[in-house]
């Protein structure tokens, strides 16, 4: 699915804001972000079994939860709620994120979860607050839902070692830059720092020779 907004529009003005990054755009050419638009409970059930883990691990208990509590696509937050969490932790999930998903469940079934709708009515910094009260959401998961979920376009998520270091790559800089030093590198990207931010992996993963 296409974001609300015109990403190579985008590029073009982030070209325009910095000679940099004018020669990454050039190099990698239009961007090609596209959105996920899954409802809240599965994105962030997604996200918290992804969580320092290989993809290919995550990927493997993600399909367990689903196969366990589910129909191996969809979650039952019944199911889940009513097992113990010696069938969650048999899936491979940690007794933290074994916590943060019943949390997560728990949040669902009460109707204090906001849905994928109620999100998009929400401001960004609203976003983040209402995702991050979920355990063991943070502020770089809430991030990625702005910008993948919900399509914002100026979303800078700072503390990203990814971004961080395409960016260090971008401004051919020594040294990662922190994220305070992030802040004011993309300070010139507003109000399209998701597309900068885009730029950021994409030239990680030409430096790495991944494409």
């Amino acid at each position: 699915m296409e974001p609300p907004y015109d990403v190579v529009a985008a590029s073009h003005a982030l070209a325009e804001a910095d000679p940099r990054m004018a020669e990454t755009v050039a190099r990698i050419g239009p961007p090609t972000l596209t959105l996920r638009p899954v409802e809240t409970l599965p994105g962030l059930l997604r996200s918290i079994v992804f969580q320092q883990l290989s993809t290919k691990a995550a990927a493997t208990i993600h399909g367990r939860v689903l196969r366990a509590f589910g129909d191996g696509e969809t979650l039952d937050p019944d199911a889940l709620a009513a097992a113990p969490d010696e069938d969650l932790r048999a899936c491979g999930l940690s007794r933290a994120k074994t916590a943060a998903v019943r949390d997560l469940v728990a949040r669902q079934r009460a109707g204090t979860l906001p849905s994928r709708a109620d999100l998009l009515g929400l401001a960004d910094d609203e976003v983040v607050r209402a995702l991050t009260e979920v355990r063991g959401v943070g502020p770089w998961t809430a991030q990625m839902v702005l910008i993948f979920n919900l399509g914002r376009p100026d979303v800078w998520p700072t503390a990203d070692l990814g971004v961080q270091e395409g960016h260090r790559i971008i401004h051919g800089l020594d040294a990662r830059p922190t994220p305070r030093e992030m802040a004011a590198i993309g300070e010139p990207y507003a109000p399209w720092r998701s597309v900068a931010a885009w730029y950021g992996w994409r030239a990680l993963h030409a430096a790495r020779g991944d494409e």
